[in-house]
Protein backbone atom coordinates (compact mmCIF):
# COMPACT_ATOMS: atom_id res chain seq x y z
CA UNK A 1 0.00 0.00 0.00
CA UNK A 2 1.29 3.46 -0.71
CA UNK A 3 2.87 5.58 1.99
CA UNK A 4 -0.33 8.26 1.14
CA UNK A 5 -3.24 5.91 0.80
CA UNK A 6 -6.26 5.66 3.42
CA UNK A 7 -6.08 3.40 5.79
CA UNK A 8 -7.22 -0.15 5.52
CA UNK A 9 -11.11 -0.42 7.05
CA UNK A 10 -13.17 -3.68 8.16
CA UNK A 11 -13.10 -6.43 5.33
CA UNK A 12 -16.61 -8.70 4.66
CA UNK A 13 -16.98 -10.87 2.21
CA UNK A 14 -18.47 -10.21 -1.26
CA UNK A 15 -20.66 -13.10 -1.55
CA UNK A 16 -21.23 -16.20 0.43
CA UNK A 17 -18.50 -18.69 -0.74
CA UNK A 18 -16.28 -16.77 -2.31
CA UNK A 19 -13.12 -16.40 -1.26
CA UNK A 20 -12.19 -12.65 -2.58
CA UNK A 21 -12.74 -10.69 -0.09
CA UNK A 22 -13.30 -6.68 -0.03
CA UNK A 23 -13.64 -3.77 1.83
CA UNK A 24 -17.19 -2.37 1.64
CA UNK A 25 -17.98 2.17 1.38
CA UNK A 26 -20.71 3.20 2.34
CA UNK A 27 -19.73 7.08 2.63
CA UNK A 28 -19.58 9.63 0.09
CA UNK A 29 -17.21 11.23 2.34
CA UNK A 30 -15.16 8.06 2.69
CA UNK A 31 -10.92 9.14 1.94
CA UNK A 32 -10.76 6.14 -0.98
CA UNK A 33 -13.51 7.26 -2.76
CA UNK A 34 -12.03 10.90 -2.79
CA UNK A 35 -8.74 9.79 -4.27
CA UNK A 36 -11.11 7.89 -6.89
CA UNK A 37 -13.39 10.77 -7.73
CA UNK A 38 -10.41 12.87 -7.74
CA UNK A 39 -8.78 10.49 -10.46
CA UNK A 40 -12.13 9.79 -12.18
CA UNK A 41 -13.93 13.35 -12.56
CA UNK A 42 -10.79 15.72 -12.34
CA UNK A 43 -8.58 13.30 -14.73
CA UNK A 44 -5.51 14.41 -11.94
CA UNK A 45 -3.26 11.88 -10.33
CA UNK A 46 -3.65 11.57 -6.78
CA UNK A 47 -0.49 13.01 -4.91
CA UNK A 48 0.98 9.61 -5.02
CA UNK A 49 0.76 9.28 -9.00
CA UNK A 50 -1.91 6.75 -9.18
CA UNK A 51 -4.42 7.88 -12.45
CA UNK A 52 -7.97 6.78 -12.67
CA UNK A 53 -8.89 4.15 -14.95
CA UNK A 54 -12.62 3.25 -15.71
CA UNK A 55 -14.72 0.08 -17.45
CA UNK A 56 -13.80 -3.67 -17.28
CA UNK A 57 -11.55 -4.09 -19.98
CA UNK A 58 -8.96 -1.26 -19.24
CA UNK A 59 -8.91 -2.54 -15.76
CA UNK A 60 -8.45 -6.23 -17.01
CA UNK A 61 -5.57 -4.25 -18.95
CA UNK A 62 -3.84 -2.90 -16.26
CA UNK A 63 -3.68 -5.82 -13.78
CA UNK A 64 -2.71 -8.32 -16.64
CA UNK A 65 -0.08 -6.19 -17.58
CA UNK A 66 1.47 -5.92 -14.27
CA UNK A 67 1.38 -2.32 -13.68
CA UNK A 68 0.87 -1.52 -9.99
CA UNK A 69 -2.68 -1.17 -8.57
CA UNK A 70 -3.68 0.53 -5.70
CA UNK A 71 -6.97 -0.55 -5.63
CA UNK A 72 -10.01 -1.91 -7.38
CA UNK A 73 -13.52 -0.35 -7.29
CA UNK A 74 -16.42 -1.97 -7.92
CA UNK A 75 -20.09 -1.00 -7.53
CA UNK A 76 -22.96 -3.45 -6.45
CA UNK A 77 -23.47 -3.88 -10.42
CA UNK A 78 -20.11 -4.56 -11.49
CA UNK A 79 -19.57 -6.92 -8.57
CA UNK A 80 -19.83 -9.46 -11.48
CA UNK A 81 -16.31 -8.72 -12.67
CA UNK A 82 -14.32 -8.91 -10.05
CA UNK A 83 -14.60 -12.60 -10.60
CA UNK A 84 -13.46 -12.78 -13.60
CA UNK A 85 -10.70 -9.94 -12.84
CA UNK A 86 -9.70 -12.42 -9.67
CA UNK A 87 -6.46 -14.15 -11.54
CA UNK A 88 -4.88 -10.86 -11.92
CA UNK A 89 -6.31 -9.37 -8.13
CA UNK A 90 -3.58 -11.24 -6.11
CA UNK A 91 -3.05 -9.40 -3.05
CA UNK A 92 -4.72 -6.13 -4.63
CA UNK A 93 -7.24 -3.83 -2.44
CA UNK A 94 -10.74 -4.38 -3.49
CA UNK A 95 -13.37 -1.83 -2.11
CA UNK A 96 -17.54 -2.61 -2.90
CA UNK A 97 -19.45 0.76 -2.93
CA UNK A 98 -23.38 1.26 -4.11
CA UNK A 99 -24.13 1.79 -7.60
CA UNK A 100 -24.99 5.50 -6.51
CA UNK A 101 -22.10 6.03 -5.26
CA UNK A 102 -19.73 4.98 -7.84
CA UNK A 103 -21.96 6.81 -10.40
CA UNK A 104 -21.14 9.63 -8.54
CA UNK A 105 -17.60 9.31 -9.62
CA UNK A 106 -17.73 8.11 -12.85
CA UNK A 107 -16.59 9.93 -15.96
CA UNK A 108 -18.96 7.96 -17.84
CA UNK A 109 -22.53 8.21 -18.58
CA UNK A 110 -23.38 4.89 -17.72
CA UNK A 111 -20.59 3.35 -16.21
CA UNK A 112 -19.70 -0.19 -15.87
CA UNK A 113 -19.11 -0.23 -12.23
CA UNK A 114 -15.61 -1.21 -12.19
CA UNK A 115 -12.89 1.35 -11.59
CA UNK A 116 -8.88 0.96 -10.61
CA UNK A 117 -6.18 3.25 -9.70
CA UNK A 118 -3.03 2.67 -11.61
CA UNK A 119 0.19 3.82 -11.62
CA UNK A 120 1.39 4.16 -15.11
CA UNK A 121 4.71 3.19 -16.12
CA UNK A 122 7.83 5.71 -16.41
CA UNK A 123 9.49 5.96 -19.33
CA UNK A 124 12.77 6.70 -20.66
CA UNK A 125 13.84 9.01 -23.97
CA UNK A 126 15.85 5.49 -24.81
CA UNK A 127 13.10 3.83 -24.85
CA UNK A 128 11.54 5.54 -27.32
CA UNK A 129 14.25 5.61 -29.73
CA UNK A 130 16.18 2.22 -29.90
CA UNK A 131 16.25 0.33 -33.61
CA UNK A 132 14.12 1.53 -36.01
CA UNK A 133 11.89 3.96 -33.90
CA UNK A 134 8.50 4.82 -35.14
CA UNK A 135 7.81 8.00 -32.51
CA UNK A 136 4.55 10.00 -32.45
CA UNK A 137 4.92 13.57 -31.28
CA UNK A 138 1.49 15.18 -30.18
CA UNK A 139 1.78 18.90 -30.39
CA UNK A 140 -1.38 20.65 -28.67
CA UNK A 141 -3.90 18.33 -29.60
CA UNK A 142 -6.34 19.00 -27.04
CA UNK A 143 -9.25 16.44 -27.64
CA UNK A 144 -8.18 13.76 -25.31
CA UNK A 145 -10.61 11.64 -27.12
CA UNK A 146 -7.57 12.28 -30.73
CA UNK A 147 -4.98 11.99 -27.88
CA UNK A 148 -5.95 8.14 -27.07
CA UNK A 149 -7.01 7.18 -30.79
CA UNK A 150 -3.22 8.04 -31.92
CA UNK A 151 -1.78 6.91 -29.19
CA UNK A 152 -3.59 3.15 -30.24
CA UNK A 153 -3.08 3.79 -34.19
CA UNK A 154 0.71 4.19 -33.20
CA UNK A 155 0.79 1.32 -31.30
CA UNK A 156 -0.88 -0.83 -33.52
CA UNK A 157 1.27 0.13 -36.53
CA UNK A 158 4.19 -0.45 -34.78
CA UNK A 159 5.30 2.54 -33.30
CA UNK A 160 7.77 2.47 -30.93
CA UNK A 161 6.72 5.35 -28.39
CA UNK A 162 4.86 8.80 -28.12
CA UNK A 163 5.26 12.19 -26.86
CA UNK A 164 2.75 14.47 -25.69
CA UNK A 165 4.46 17.60 -25.83
CA UNK A 166 3.31 20.71 -23.72
CA UNK A 167 -0.07 21.81 -24.86
CA UNK A 168 -1.59 18.51 -25.33
CA UNK A 169 -4.15 16.91 -23.44
CA UNK A 170 -3.37 14.38 -20.70
CA UNK A 171 -2.45 10.89 -22.47
CA UNK A 172 -3.61 9.66 -18.88
CA UNK A 173 -7.23 11.19 -18.53
CA UNK A 174 -9.94 9.02 -18.04
CA UNK A 175 -11.42 9.71 -21.77
CA UNK A 176 -7.76 9.47 -23.84
CA UNK A 177 -7.21 6.15 -21.40
CA UNK A 178 -10.74 5.09 -22.84
CA UNK A 179 -9.94 6.18 -26.36
CA UNK A 180 -6.77 4.63 -26.62
CA UNK A 181 -8.04 1.05 -25.21
CA UNK A 182 -5.37 0.42 -23.42
CA UNK A 183 -2.24 1.82 -25.56
CA UNK A 184 -1.44 4.79 -23.50
CA UNK A 185 -0.74 1.87 -20.82
CA UNK A 186 1.95 -0.12 -22.99
CA UNK A 187 3.47 2.40 -25.08
CA UNK A 188 6.53 4.05 -23.81
CA UNK A 189 5.30 8.07 -23.25
CA UNK A 190 6.83 11.20 -22.30
CA UNK A 191 5.01 13.86 -21.65
CA UNK A 192 4.72 17.86 -20.53
CA UNK A 193 8.31 18.44 -22.84
CA UNK A 194 7.92 21.77 -25.29
CA UNK A 195 7.86 20.80 -28.59
CA UNK A 196 11.19 22.54 -29.60
CA UNK A 197 12.72 20.31 -26.77
CA UNK A 198 11.67 17.17 -27.77
CA UNK A 199 12.71 17.45 -31.45
CA UNK A 200 15.82 18.28 -30.59
CA UNK A 201 16.55 15.57 -28.73
CA UNK A 202 15.40 13.18 -31.29
CA UNK A 203 17.26 14.93 -34.32
CA UNK A 204 20.09 13.94 -31.86
CA UNK A 205 19.51 10.68 -31.67
CA UNK A 206 19.30 10.17 -35.47
CA UNK A 207 15.29 10.36 -36.08
CA UNK A 208 14.27 12.26 -38.92
CA UNK A 209 11.37 14.76 -37.96
CA UNK A 210 8.38 14.43 -40.22
CA UNK A 211 5.59 17.12 -40.33
CA UNK A 212 1.98 16.44 -40.72
CA UNK A 213 0.54 19.52 -43.16
CA UNK A 214 -2.76 20.16 -44.29
CA UNK A 215 -1.34 22.88 -47.15
CA UNK A 216 1.62 21.49 -48.84
CA UNK A 217 4.72 18.34 -48.65
CA UNK A 218 4.75 15.28 -50.62
CA UNK A 219 2.09 12.05 -50.22
CA UNK A 220 2.87 9.70 -47.50
CA UNK A 221 3.59 7.20 -50.02
CA UNK A 222 6.71 9.35 -51.79
CA UNK A 223 7.75 9.93 -48.50
CA UNK A 224 11.01 7.27 -47.13
CA UNK A 225 9.30 6.10 -43.79
CA UNK A 226 11.56 3.56 -43.32
CA UNK A 227 14.70 4.57 -40.61
CA UNK A 228 14.01 5.96 -37.71
CA UNK A 229 11.15 8.48 -37.89
CA UNK A 230 8.58 11.19 -35.82
CA UNK A 231 5.93 12.00 -36.84
CA UNK A 232 5.06 15.28 -35.56
CA UNK A 233 0.70 16.20 -35.32
CA UNK A 234 -0.52 19.37 -34.84
CA UNK A 235 -3.82 20.84 -33.47
CA UNK A 236 -7.06 19.49 -34.75
CA UNK A 237 -7.77 22.79 -35.86
CA UNK A 238 -4.68 25.26 -36.21
CA UNK A 239 -2.27 22.31 -36.99
CA UNK A 240 1.33 22.24 -36.39
CA UNK A 241 2.73 25.87 -35.34
CA UNK A 242 4.08 27.31 -37.97
CA UNK A 243 8.15 27.34 -36.32
CA UNK A 244 7.62 23.24 -35.56
CA UNK A 245 6.33 22.45 -39.66
CA UNK A 246 9.33 24.73 -41.35
CA UNK A 247 12.00 23.25 -38.83
CA UNK A 248 10.95 19.57 -39.31
CA UNK A 249 13.05 17.49 -41.78
CA UNK A 250 10.06 16.71 -43.91
CA UNK A 251 6.66 17.76 -44.62
CA UNK A 252 4.03 15.27 -45.59
CA UNK A 253 0.33 15.65 -46.70
CA UNK A 254 -2.68 13.59 -47.43
CA UNK A 255 -4.17 13.65 -50.55
CA UNK A 256 -7.86 14.70 -50.14
CA UNK A 257 -10.91 14.74 -52.48
CA UNK A 258 -11.51 18.58 -53.40
CA UNK A 259 -14.34 18.92 -51.03
CA UNK A 260 -12.77 17.99 -47.80
CA UNK A 261 -10.81 20.55 -46.60
CA UNK A 262 -8.65 18.23 -43.99
CA UNK A 263 -9.01 15.30 -41.64
CA UNK A 264 -9.24 15.06 -38.08
CA UNK A 265 -5.87 14.65 -36.12
CA UNK A 266 -6.62 11.10 -35.33
CA UNK A 267 -7.15 10.00 -38.45
CA UNK A 268 -4.79 11.66 -40.10
CA UNK A 269 -1.85 10.00 -37.95
CA UNK A 270 -3.36 6.75 -39.20
CA UNK A 271 -3.07 7.38 -42.09
CA UNK A 272 0.54 8.00 -41.34
CA UNK A 273 1.33 4.92 -39.45
CA UNK A 274 -0.17 2.55 -41.34
CA UNK A 275 2.19 4.12 -44.74
CA UNK A 276 4.94 3.35 -42.16
CA UNK A 277 3.81 0.47 -41.24
CA UNK A 278 3.63 -0.87 -44.76
CA UNK A 279 6.65 0.85 -45.58
CA UNK A 280 8.68 -1.32 -43.19
CA UNK A 281 7.16 -4.49 -44.04
CA UNK A 282 7.66 -4.31 -47.63
CA UNK A 283 11.37 -3.55 -46.39
CA UNK A 284 11.40 -6.68 -44.52
CA UNK A 285 9.95 -8.81 -47.45
CA UNK A 286 12.88 -7.32 -49.38
CA UNK A 287 16.03 -8.08 -47.51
Amino acid sequence: MSRNAPARTDSQRIAPGRDLRAETISSRENRWLKRFRLALCAGEATDDGFIGVEGFHIVEEALRSGLEVDAVLASTAGDQHLETLRPWLGSTRVLRTADRLFAGLADTQTPQGIAALVRPRVAKFEDLVRGDALVAVLCGIQDPGNVGMILRSAEAFGASGAVAAKGTANPHSPKALRASAGSALRLPLLMGLAAPVIMAQLRIAGLRLCAASSHEGVAPSRADLRGPVAFLIGNEGAGLPSEVERSADLRVRIPLGTAVESLNAAVAASVLFYEAARQRADQAGES
